[in-house]
């Protein structure tokens, strides 16, 4: 880099070297998008898998459950590793493990097998993104760090979308294994690419060093709290709508073990000189509002990314592939619009962008609402559009906002909260979706059939009709059952529309609110404060 771009403290930790920050911003986005495009391959492919290894649909779902445990355990603690092991040693060490994982996860012969390598591949893909972002930040000066991020964006928020298409796709043409050996060469590549161009900057290998001057100290108490809390509320967000939550002793257990892990992790960290998670930094009013934001992007674009899809499997006659087409202009808008947004962010304070984001994803919900029984192809992929239009605009920001504090030394730790904040939202987003949309459904199932008493003019008019139908076609002893029958189905089938249009106007007004809440809590950053703070 040159003096132009930075000063020399910036160079210093720059993991670019001599190189283009832009390159090393394209080369760890790679390993990224494999990673986010995992977690969203896997779930189309969940009955292929069931059928495959002969186990049931809801066996299938630990696969899922599992991988997202290993994920939640490793995060919050990938700061701390990184420091200690070295950023790029570390990186590469958790690419190397993700794709040996995957290959072995497309070679499993057993459920048992899986979900083994699953939870491997979790480690390993966990590790990740705190290396990733602490590059990025370290290597672009605060007034590029959008451009950076925008291009980081794009493999975080667009390979979710185009998930779905691609495991729909491989899955129908080929089988589940390649959902994972499709991992396999872009692990390699990125191994490759990372060896060659990233460089670990002799400022983080003397601060390595002088960590470990005084022997390796390992946080133990705090990496069993922190595990038990996120791999136990992992299990409560994952299995807790499918387990009826909380009158399930299972589901209380984990909750329980959450709590009071959380409860005794916070004092123990507190006390520390070398915490195994810095939770002090959450004590930055920007930084613990951008985790707080991050909490909502989360919920939001994970929530939508598992609810339309699925609504489209289950109310309307559209295969996995089928649909991920229908989500697929959603993605391109975001890939369009993450470059765009990335040179235009800095003209406006981030949290001015925030609100934009928010408001327009708000906006998109809303129009969401206007779901009928006929809709169609275009319907959802329009709809689909808008509710992504404000993602690039929110998720930058946010990076803006959480790095312009932070010291240097603290990059890495900053990351981990950072991505844990995703992580947890997103979690967060889809267990409230799901809780949501059987709770309503049931809600309006009871509701719509209030009127279908034998006594209702109505219901008598639409049996008798449907009773001549089925008559014409079948049976006239069954003729009955089957009108009867498709009048049931009628309604549940009424009864799951409603709900999502209610976790879709649920969706726009927690986004509305929002709005005014980023305005007033979130300060204006300082560009001269964040050089200074950040060592440029």
């Amino acid at each position: 880099m040159t003096a132009a771009r930075g000063t020399p403290a910036s160079e210093s930790r720059s993991a670019a070297g001599d190189r283009s920050p832009y390159l090393i911003a394209l080369v760890v986005s790679i390993a990224t998008f494999m990673v986010v495009l995992d977690t969203a391959i896997a779930n189309v492919a969940l009955r292929y898998i069931a059928g495959s290894l002969a186990i049931s649909v809801d066996e299938s779902t630990w696969v899922v459950t599992t991988y997202l445990i290993a994920n939640a355990v490793v995060l919050p603690v990938s700061g701390w590793l990184s420091n200690v092991i070295g950023r790029k040693r570390f990186y590469m060490i958790c690419v190397a493990i993700f794709t040996v994982a995957s290959l072995l996860c497309g070679l499993a012969s057993s459920l048992t097998a899986l979900i083994i390598f699953r939870i491997l591949q979790g480690l390993g893909g966990g590790g990740m993104p705190t290396s990733e972002q602490a590059m990025l930040t370290d290597t672009f000066p605060p007034a590029k760090r959008p451009q950076a991020f925008a291009i980081y964006g794009i493999a975080v928020i667009v390979a979710p979308t185009v998930g779905p298409t691609i495991g729909g796709w491989l899955t129908d043409n080929y089988s589940w294994h390649w959902i994972f050996f499709i991992n396999v060469p872009f692990g390699i590549l990125s191994l490759i690419l990372v060896q060659w161009l990233v460089v670990e900057p002799e400022v983080l290998e003397r601060e390595r060093r002088e960590r470990l001057a005084g022997g390796l100290k390992v946080d133990w108490i705090g990496f069993a709290l922190i595990a038990l809390t996120f791999g136990s509320l992992e299990i409560v967000l994952d299995r807790g709508q499918l387990d009826d939550w909380f009158s399930s002793a299972t589901i209380v257990t984990f909750a329980t073990i959450a709590a009071c892990s959380f409860i005794f992790f916070i004092p123990w960290e507190l006390t520390r000189d070398d915490p195994i998670v810095d939770i002090r930094l959450l004590f930055h009013r920007q930084f613990a509002m951008a985790f707080i934001v991050m909490l909502a992007v989360g919920a939001l674009l994970f929530g939508s990314n598992q609810v339309t899809p699925q609504l489209m499997q289950t109310n309307f006659p559209y295969t996995a592939m089928l649909s991920g087409l229908a989500m697929m202009p959603g993605g391109l808008t975001m890939l369009l619009l993450m470059p765009i947004a990335g040179q235009i962010i800095p003209h406006m304070q981030p949290k001015y962008w925030l609100a934009v984001g928010l408001a327009l994803i708000a906006l998109g919900m809303w129009v969401s609402t206007s779901l009928v029984p006929d809709a169609s192809f275009t319907y959802f992929a329009s709809v689909r559009v808008l509710q992504t239009l404000g993602m690039p605009f929110m998720f930058i920001p946010i990076n803006s906002i959480a790095y312009a504090e932070l010291p240097p030394q603290k990059t890495n730790e900053g990351s981990a909260l950072i991505n844990v904040a995703r992580n947890l939202g997103g979690s967060v987003g889809v267990s409230l979706a799901a809780t949501e949309l059987a709770r309503r459904s049931q809600f309006h199932q009871s509701r719509l059939t209030e009127n279908m008493s034998p006594d209702s003019p109505a219901y008598q008019s639409a049996v008798h009709n449907l009773t001549q139908y089925f008559g014409q076609t079948g049976p006239p002893a069954t003729a009955r059952g089957h009108a009867i029958g498709y009048i049931a189905q009628l309604i549940d089938s009424q009864a799951a529309l409603m709900a999502y249009i209610d976790i879709f106007f649920s969706w726009a007004i927690f986004a509305a609110i929002l709005v005014p809440i980023t305005l007033l809590l979130i300060r204006r950053v300082n560009p001269a404060a964040a050089r200074a703070s950040a060592g440029h």
